[in-house]
């Protein structure tokens, strides 16, 4: 039993990708229904409809020779209960039984007739009189006819009522999410997945099976000296993709998502998977009134043509962003025609007309079976919001049964007694580790500690005064935080900490040849080229024969020598190229001022002064030069200019001798 709640941990700790779910869990999924079956509201049950016989009377009333079980009626004699049958009262409650619905008491029936001008099923006619209608073929009309006639009308105007009210009512029908069960995780845990997710054609086939077709292979990132390095946005691998759009009040964002994840080393050598995002554009123009509300356009139908300045400005950008919209959608045709699905949001009878035209060169179309709008509520336009927005469709939604829609029935009683409960399995606490684990626990944080300070004498230490080895496996050797480094030495690895990493190795005798979760050793996962020459430099200092080194898959040795002359040569590398770009930048700074420079001599030659001008000052000029340039730019700029300044004033010094 513990066994599979570790399991099942194990399989929630991380969030399920739809498009790349773990395969345990892909092969154990099934479809779950979770329609509750409760009686509708409002329904009255004192009769049960098993406890109705095909008479409608209740099999359990208790009737004597002078009573009437149905209208709960007692009679002095057999001739007023013979009269009683024969009375529109009970052929009333009769009628009700029939329909499964409760029998009414004789004041209660007094007082829906009460309205009515018929009299009671000729009790107060004359023999005669009813055989006469008869005769003429004419039934009689009583009241007992009037009153089922009138609730019959009732009845049918309700149900109208509550149909079209059913119509009007925006997005009744079928549930945004799509709930399935797997026999890996606890019966009350179900995983939801968006119904706009599906095809057409994905609709008519199982859901399971339309899970296990959508699965893709992760893209794996390349790693370079200067970091990930992706995949070129609009020319990556024919994956399968999404179309993304958010358009409102003058904010525009559109994404090209690929649907396959990209997998990423994150810290502590933990793998991380990204989007991959194919392209993506954002636009942002003046359109909506500032504290009024609404599109300027929407001003104009309403209140006709404004001729303020704000408004020529509103009508001029709403234009501008329509050109820019349209431009992007003309640009990415390609990638939208092949995309899986097109996830739409446009705000605004203007923000639709700019989507969907109609206008030459059409891209997107109001009936394309592809377009689907977001099924949860979403923020402003921007390029995050299209990524959290991508991430929350794509990821499966863990839910939990209550408790009051499982089965109440005898069996089903005994088998729920026996799942989790909900706020039971998120409030349960963990068992109280023993004295071991909590030394053991503690070692743990110490030495993870100072690994992250890069604190080699002092993890020394700790390790001898501790009589602790330095393969000492971290604590609790199953938790995931412990997968990709289960030890000193990979942790000081994957953190790129060089000096740790040779101290282990030379000083406390650390074993290179260990591997993690993922059978990959220390040198395996280390960080940086740094690192990597502590492994060949332990190997120069400890010897061919200390340790499997071709197990530990670390190459040649390295000197320490070699290593100095590496960083050396790394360094100067370094600061040739930080050189070199000081320079580029001072030339371009010198073009830019002659430019400038120039630029005031043609002005001053070709306009003149006019009557009143004064010469500029040479703080002004600085002043004026200087504007619109960062601090960084003008301080350069200051150092370059007093470096000429301190040149003229050599040359003349020389010349003057």
């Amino acid at each position: 039993m513990a066994g599979g709640v570790q399991e099942s941990n194990d399989l929630l700790r991380r969030p399920l990708y739809l498009f790349d779910l773990p395969p345990e869990l892909l092969l154990s999924l099934r479809s779950r229904d979770l329609t509750e079956t409760s009686p509708e509201p409002g329904v009255d049950e004192q009769v049960p409809r098993s406890k109705v016989d095909s008479a409608g009377v209740p099999d359990d009333a208790l009737a004597s020779s002078t009573s009437c079980a149905l209208c709960r009626a007692s009679f002095s004699t057999v001739i007023d209960q013979r009269g009683h049958v024969k009375s529109d009262f009970h052929r009333y409650n009769l009628k009700l039984a029939l329909k499964c619905l409760p029998s009414v008491n004789e004041s209660t029936f007094d007082r829906l007739i009460g309205d009515l001008d018929e009299s009671l099923s000729g009790s107060d006619s004359s023999d005669s009189e009813s055989e006469d209608n008869h005769e003429d073929g004419k039934p009689s009309d009583s009241a007992l006819t009037a009153l089922l006639k009138r609730q019959a009308i009732i009845t049918q105007q309700d149900e109208d009522n509550d149909s079209s009210l059913q119509q009007k009512k925006r997005g009744s029908g079928n549930p945004p999410l799509l709930w399935l069960s797997s026999s890996r995780l606890p019966e009350v845990v179900s995983l939801g997945i968006y119904r706009a997710l599906l095809t057409e054609a994905d609709r008519r086939k199982d859901l399971v099976q339309v899970i296990k077709e959508k699965q893709l292979k992760p893209v794996l990132a390349k790693h370079s000296g200067s970091g990930v390095q992706t995949t070129p946005q609009a020319y990556g691998p024919p994956t399968p993709h999404y179309f993304l759009c958010m358009i409102g009040g003058g904010h525009f964002a559109a994404m090209i998502i690929s649907l396959a994840p990209q997998i990423r080393k994150g810290p502590g050598g933990h793998e991380e998977r990204h989007a991959i995002v194919k392209a993506h554009k954002t636009f942002h123009r003046y359109t909506t009134r500032r504290k009024q509300g609404g599109s300027q356009s929407a001003n104009d139908n309403a209140k006709g043509n404004a001729h303020s300045a704000g408004s020529s400005i509103r009508r001029y950008n709403e234009m501008a962003l329509e050109v820019d919209v349209r431009g992007v959608l003309s640009e990415w045709k390609e990638m939208i025609e092949k995309s899986e699905l097109l996830f739409i949001r446009a705000t605004g009878t203007t923000s639709r007309r700019t989507l969907y035209g109609p206008y030459e060169g059409q891209v997107l179309r109001a009936t394309d079976s592809r377009i689907r709008g977001f099924p949860f509520s979403t923020r402003r336009a921007t390029q995050a919001e299209l990524l959290r927005s991508f991430t929350e469709l794509t990821r499966l939604k863990v839910s939990t049964i209550s408790q009051s829609t499982l089965p109440v029935g005898a069996a089903d009683q005994e088998r729920a007694s026996k799942l989790i409960k909900p706020k039971a399995m998120a409030r349960e606490a963990p068992p109280k580790p023993s004295k071991e684990e909590e030394v053991a626990l503690m070692h743990t944080s110490q030495i993870q500690t100072l690994i992250r300070r890069n604190k080699a004498p002092a993890l020394l230490t700790y390790l001898m005064n501790n009589n602790l080895s330095s393969d000492y496996i971290f604590f609790p050797s199953h938790a995931s935080q412990h997968h990709h480094a289960p030890n000193a030495l990979h942790l000081a690895s994957s953190n790129s900490s060089a000096a740790l990493v040779l101290a282990l190795l030379t000083k406390a005798k650390a074993d290179p040849t260990l591997c993690n979760g993922d059978g990959k050793t220390a040198f395996d996962v280390a960080g940086d080229s740094k690192t990597r020459d502590a492994f060949r430099l332990a190997r120069h200092l400890l010897g061919e024969s200390a340790v499997d080194w071709k197990g530990a898959h670390i190459p040649s040795a390295l000197s320490e020598k070699e290593v100095e002359d590496r960083q050396q040569l790394e360094k100067a590398q370094e600061s040739t190229a930080e050189a070199e770009r000081r320079k580029a930048d001072l030339e371009r700074l010198r073009h830019e001022e002659a430019a400038q420079r120039i630029g005031r001599i043609e002005k001053k030659a070709g306009t003149g002064k006019s009557l009143g001008s004064r010469d500029k000052t040479a703080a002004e000029i600085r002043e004026e030069e200087g504007r619109g340039l960062t601090p960084e730019m003008r301080i350069k700029l200051e150092r370059e200019r007093r470096a000429r300044a301190a040149e003229e004033r050599m040359k003349r010094t020389q010349a003057g001798r």
